[in-house]
Parts: structure tokens; sequence; C-alpha cells
């Protein structure tokens, strides 16, 4: 796969007029400043109170490191479809990995130094808030051949996870009183680190595939500044993949509805994107499932498959970017591990430059541990082609997960799938969860098994990306439900019962972006498919049956 070249592409625009004051302020760090001459030949350097790489504890730093083709490209197995598949998996999962050794050397004897070298007196020492050159390096050539930025001097720059590097973003681009765009449900963290700044959300409507155009332009066009009490917001935060909580997936067509909308109203896409690479194929019931023959552990793979892989996936916000205005926020939290606490951002070279300066006198550089495994593992284990490789194989990985909570679902309830003409889910297949219920002559009486069988507990669509999913609760049939303003207390009332019973979900009212939001919808909740091992998922379920059933009176 040939990088695409960008020869013939625009430069991005000035946006400078976006820049926080505090961003403005910002000036490069004194002590920072002397790292241009740090790589000259000869120099000798009693400039900074760098500690001798000779007193670190560590002479190597290695790991066994799984092979790029651990996981299967399709869950191809038989068994994988049916009812015993989590058996499968359990007993699957104890053969032993298979693997490879990686080494990070203290010193690098060759000289001059290789470029592509990971050495351990560099990564551990104190160093610019770029990070590490190797990682540098495959960053931008990855960023231009998955993403392919419309402009040309599109800049990759690491931060420390994606938290931090939404927090940078929000310090370099809003001013106190400000407000932000943002889904009607978002990732509460990321409310969570604007409202200490005086920062605070406007809620957009969504539907299938997350946040609408239509009712962003709305916002933009009816945004009355006495009546919110601040100026129309010039920063969007959104999670267009596999959607935190929604799991909604945003497609080519909407996001280049949304970037001509933010490019008419002069608006900066903050795309925080953690998901990206968790797209999965629309769900199947079980009985209609044909999961697509693929190499198994252990066989080849080529670059037409990864190929295809990088071109069916939506493409980023980035795609559509001519003028500079989008700032992704990648991380390696969900494709290698959370703990690296390692990401990039992809943005314009102005704002690249005032996150420098913000590094600089804050989280300097990420973690140099986290940061050379992680660089040499990509330039030197997997290389470009290996890395998708495993990418392929974690899709998979989480295709199967899903289909597995969601086969779950269906075997404890009754669920039934339904089209949805109007509302969030609008042109969506929802599946639909009544109680499934013992057969007559089991202790239920002919009335109550009638009435309950025609009363939904909740609604769903299965996620196409992403870890999640979410649950609608239908409160209107709970016995004691009178209004919309029960909503509330019921929804707290399901997930302490579901708590008590031992198993924890995230409630629905965590993620709406405002309080109207919450006042105005069903109850929700999320619910994790990502982590569990496959027979707590399963008893999972079980326990839900239990109590949604004796929550909406229907045991």
């Amino acid at each position: 796969m040939a990088t695409p070249t960008n020869e013939k592409l625009p430069k991005a625009l000035d946006l400078s007029h976006h820049l926080s004051a505090l961003s403005r302020a910002r000036q490069p760090s004194p002590l920072k400043g002397l790292a241009k001459y740090f790589g000259q030949p000869g120099i000798i350097s009693l400039s900074g109170g760098m500690p001798s790489a000779a007193y670190f504890p560590l002479a190597e730093l290695s790991a066994e490191t799984l092979v790029v083709d651990s996981f299967a490209l399709s869950p191809a197995d038989a068994s994988a479809g049916t009812g015993l598949a989590w058996l499968w998996r359990l007993f699957s999962a104890k053969k032993k990995e298979r693997t490879e050794h990686l080494s990070i050397p203290k010193y690098i004897s060759a000289q001059p130094r290789p470029a592509d070298a990971v050495s351990l007196d560099v990564a551990l020492q104190y160093g610019t808030a770029q990070g590490l050159v190797p990682l540098q390096s495959f960053l931008q050539t990855f960023v231009a051949r998955v993403y392919q930025p419309q402009y040309a001097d599109a800049t990759t720059f690491v931060h420390a996870g994606n938290t931090d590097g939404w927090s940078k973003a929000l310090q370099t681009l809003c001013d106190p009183g400000e407000m932000i765009l943002t889904e009607a449900w978002t990732y509460p963290s990321a409310l969570a680190s604007a409202r200490p700044y005086g920062v605070h959300p406007a809620s957009v409507a969504m539907d299938g595939e997350g946040m609408r155009s239509d009712d962003l332009r709305k916002v933009l066009v009816e945004w009355d500044e006495a009546a919110r009490g601040a100026k129309r917001p010039h920063v969007l935060y959104t999670v267009p993949i596999g959607q935190n909580p929604t799991g909604a997936a945003m497609g080519a067509t909407r996001k280049k509805e949304i970037y001509n909308v933010c490019v008419e109203f002069d608006i900066v896409i903050v795309e925080d994107d953690p998901y990206y690479f968790l797209q999965q194929d629309p769900y199947a019931p079980r009985a209609e499932r044909k999961y697509a023959r693929g190499a198994k552990p252990g066989d080849d793979d080529d670059d037409a498959g990864a190929a295809a892989f990088l071109a069916n996936l939506a493409p980023s916000f980035l795609k559509f970017d001519y003028q500079g205005r989008v700032v992704r926020l990648d991380t390696f939290s969900k494709t290698i591990a959370p703990g690296a606490r390692l990401g990039w951002f992809t943005c314009n070279p102005i704002f690249a430059e005032r996150f420098e300066r913000q590094g600089e006198t804050s989280t300097q550089a990420p973690c140099g541990f986290g940061q050379s495994i992680v660089a040499q593992l990509l330039t030197k284990q997997w290389g470009f082609a290996g890395y998708v490789r495993w990418l392929r194989g974690l899709r998979t990985e989480y295709t199967h997960r899903r289909d597995f909570f969601v086969d779950a679902l269906c075997t404890q309830f009754d669920v039934r799938s339904a089209y949805v003409g109007q509302g969030a889910w609008a042109g969506c297949t929802a599946l639909v969860a009544r109680p499934r219920l013992p057969s007559k002559g089991k202790g239920v009486d002919e009335k109550t098994a009638f009435g309950a069988e025609e009363k939904p507990l909740f609604s769903f669509v299965p996620p196409s990306a992403g870890m999640f999913v979410w649950l609608k609760i239908h409160f209107e049939n709970h016995p004691s439900f009178t209004g919309p303003q029960d909503k509330a207390v019921l929804e707290t009332k399901l997930w302490t019962q579901l708590g008590d019973a031992g198993v924890l979900v995230g409630p629905g009212w965590m993620f709406a972006a405002t309080d109207n939001v919450q006042s105005e919808s069903e109850g929700h909740m999320r619910i994790a498919f990502s982590n569990a091992e496959y027979e707590m998922m399963d008893e999972a379920v079980r326990i839900m049956r239990g109590v949604f059933l004796e929550f909406f009176g229907c045991q």
C-alpha cells in the first residue's frame, strides 16, 4: 500500500483566531528551547539537569509480545454461531499464546545513530514534548495512509491518551464562559473536563448515525446569545464511531454534511475516535448469521486484504478536511493497552505548535516506558502491515463479543425486531425485548402472562462499532409509572437493583449532555461487552432477566 502523496493538496488555513487567551499566552519553555542543540554532532551539553543514563536501573527492557495474527480474521469456527460458542471460546482461550521477543537496549552503539532506533537512554531521559522520533515518523505515515487528510501540512503530535488530548484541545481552543457543541448523549469525562474551565455543552440531537447535521445547523442558526448566556460555539466535540454511549457509527455522507456546516459557521471539529478500528458488520440473528471464512491464527495474510479492510472503514473527518479545522484524537488504549497512556493528535501545524507549548509545561512527553515499547512494537516488530493485521484481528474479536452478548439477550428475553420510523433511532431496525415467561402450568396465570408478553421491557439497536449496547428502558410499562417525571427515579431504582444482584452497568443519566436531554428522554443504560469473560456475560444476562421481570412486576 503506497503512501498517498500530498504535493497537490492545499495547506491548512490560518485558524489561529480560534486559540484561547491561555493558549496565546504560552511561550516556549526556556529549558525546552535548548533541545534544538541536543542532536548536533560534537555538542557537549552542560545545560540541563538530566540524570546520567548510567544510573537508570535498567540495562534492557524486554517483553514477549503476541504475534500479529494471534486472532483470526473471521469467527470462522463452526461453534462461533452456536449456543455453545462461549464454551468453545473458554477452552480455546486457554491455549498457549504465540509470542515473539521484543528487546529495547539501553544504548545504541551504531554511529551515526539510526533515525529509527529506540533505546532507553533516550526514551527514559528528559526529552521534547514531541515524543520519540521513530514513533513520530510511524504516526505521520500511518495517518497519511489511513485517514488521508485533504491538506498538505497535517501534523501529528503525541499525547497521553484521548482524555489528555481532549483536555489539551479544550484549553487550547476554549475560553471560560464559552460553550461547545456535542451529541445529546456523550462521553461524561469529556464534559467533566470542560466544566472546571467554565465551558459547558450545547446538545445536538442524534439519530442512528450519531449527531444530526440538520439539527446542528438548526442550533447554530437559531443561537440566541442572550438566552444561552454565551456566544455561538466555535468548537464541536464528537465521538463519531462506536459513539459513547450509544454505539452509533457515523458514515461518510453525514460527516461531510457536518463538516460543511462547520466550514459555513467557522467551527473546529474535535474528533475523539478511540473505537475507530472496532467497526463491525451489522448484527445478524444467530439463525441467519453467516460468518465469512477468513484466515485463522497463524495463516498468512496479504496486502489486498489489508487494503480492503481500510477501504471499508467509515472515513475519518480528516478525509473531508481541506482547511485544517479537524483536531483528531487517536489512542492506543483500545488497540494496544490503556496503561500505555499514549495517543496522538492530527491537526494543522498552528494547533500542533500550541499543543507542544502546552505539553512542555505539563505532561512534557508521554511516559517513556509506554512510548519505547509501543514504538519498538510498531516500527521493528510489526511495521505498518503488521499493525493493520493486528487491528483486523481485534475487529473480529469485538464482533464476536457483540454477537455473543446480543445472542444472550435474545435467549433470556423474547426479542423481536421492529423498524423505527421516528425519534433517535429513525431509519434503524431495533430489537425489542419482552419477558420470556415460563409456559402455562409453571406458576404464571394466563392473564398475567398475556399482559406481560405484550409490554416491552427495553429495546436497542445492535451497535456496528465500539464496545457498548445502549438500552432504552420502557419505564412507561412499569406499574408505578405516571408520567415522564418518574423516569429518573425509576432508572436509578433499576440500576440499583441490578447492582445489588451483582451486575454493574452504566446508568443513562451519566451520559446526558444537559439536564434537558435526561428529563425529555426515555430511561437508558449502557452495557459494555468488551471485557467480561463469555461465561460471565452469559451469567450477567441471566441475572438481568430476573431483575427486569421482578422490577416490571412480571413475576
